[in-house]
């Protein structure tokens, strides 16, 4: 068997990775597609570099407009040339479900999954009917997402958030960490959108926090796409960030921190996972937030605070993206860490921790969507 992955961010290529071995541990399956690292570890040559589509707003992709609309038609002849008997689509919709147009269009029998359902529940219900043209069926990672995929016309299951079987921290990688005062986990996104708006306002908080915590320490786990951004916009930083892009020190510095300052996503999840209470920032081009806030459903955009249901995780969210109003939130927080804590625990019973591995879970959901 043959399948095609697409996938867009670093997230995504973490989901296809535990896909990919997922599928491998249960049927015999060869691999192409467009993916990053783990994606490529796992037997895939990646059609192009995964970083050309990790861009995200209205405001953003407009000037890469006619190179992601070439890349686009070339992977959809990529799919109809290898002789896959399905194209998984992994987030990253804007891309993804443009492709499985395409391939529709022209081989309708071709069965088309998306991995990770869109947050029609948030924002433009109507995106789950649009996808319902091109996609058969649906892997969600969200407990309550099902529901609305079977009622645009998909078949849908929910396989649980990989979140929850992401290994942990060891008592040697949290002691790496060790030091005299807090420890700030500072992440500003895997975009180079995110990370140049964001950059400059954490490192404003950063100061106000060493007004008051002269010994305050930053770790600022990124990724490859990024790294060299994030070390040119930290360098004025009034405390100099530990910059990590290895998992072992990544899953260090979780373990340990004292208190996170994130960008909106689903690093909220990872930061529950590991017990570290949080803040969320985040910030975006006028004209893209102006859009998103008259389409939205919800009055948070912090994943911990909707799959608890609570309103646990301050949230600053575009014009309240500022210093002097998330530096108050941090030191709250700092003051009672275990506030956050019932809200975090209830997230990962909720997204499936303690059951089999989503991975496998989204593996099986494939294959039995390939039998019907």
């Amino acid at each position: 068997m043959k399948l095609f992955l697409i996938a867009g961010e670093p997230s995504g290529d973490r989901l296809g990775a535990a896909l990919m071995a997922g599928l491998k541990a249960l049927a015999p399956v060869r691999f192409a597609g467009v993916g990053g690292p783990l994606m490529q570890a796992e037997g895939m040559a990646s059609l192009f570099p995964m970083e050309e589509l990790s861009v995200m707003g209205i405001a953003e992709v407009l000037p890469k407009y006619l190179h992601l609309k070439r890349r686009i038609r070339e992977t959809a002849e990529a799919v109809l040339a290898s002789g896959a008997e399905a194209l998984v689509t992994i987030d990253s919709p804007d891309f993804c479900l443009r492709v499985a147009a395409l391939v529709k269009a022209r081989r309708m029998g071709l069965r088309t999954i998306h991995y990770v359902a869109p947050s029609v529940w948030a924002w433009r219900p109507g995106r789950a009917t649009k996808m319902a043209r091109v996609i058969d069926h649906v892997l969600a990672l969200l407990p309550f997402e099902p529901p609305y995929m079977t009622a645009a016309g998909m078949t849908c299951d929910f396989v649980g958030h990989p979140v929850v079987a992401e290994p942990l921290a060891t008592e040697a990688e949290r002691a790496a960490f060790a030091g005299p005062g807090p420890l700030l986990l500072a992440l500003p996104g895997s975009r180079r959108g995110e990370v140049i708006r964001l950059a400059p306002v954490f490192g404003a908080v950063v100061g106000r926090l060493k007004a008051r915590h002269p010994d305050l320490r930053v770790a600022l786990p990124t990724v490859r796409g990024v790294a060299g951004l994030v070390r040119q916009l930290t360098a004025d930083w009034p405390v100099a960030p530990q910059i990590i892009e290895d998992p072992g020190p990544k899953r260090g510095a979780f373990g340990a921190a004292d208190v996170a300052l994130a960008a909106s996503g689903t690093v909220s999840l990872e930061l529950a996972a590991n017990g570290c209470p949080m803040v969320i920032a985040y910030d975006m081009h006028p004209l893209t937030l102006w859009l998103m806030r008259r389409a939205a459903l919800v009055d948070t955009v912090t994943l911990v605070n909707l799959v608890s249901e609570t309103r646990a995780v301050p949230e600053f969210i575009g014009p309240d993206c500022r210093a002097e109003r998330i530096a108050p939130a941090l030191e709250a927080v700092l003051a009672e860490p275990g506030a956050q804590k019932a809200a975090m625990a209830l997230t990962m019973e909720r997204l499936g921790r303690g059951g089999e591995p989503p991975g496998l879970r989204a593996a099986r959901s494939v294959l039995a969507a390939l039998r019907r």
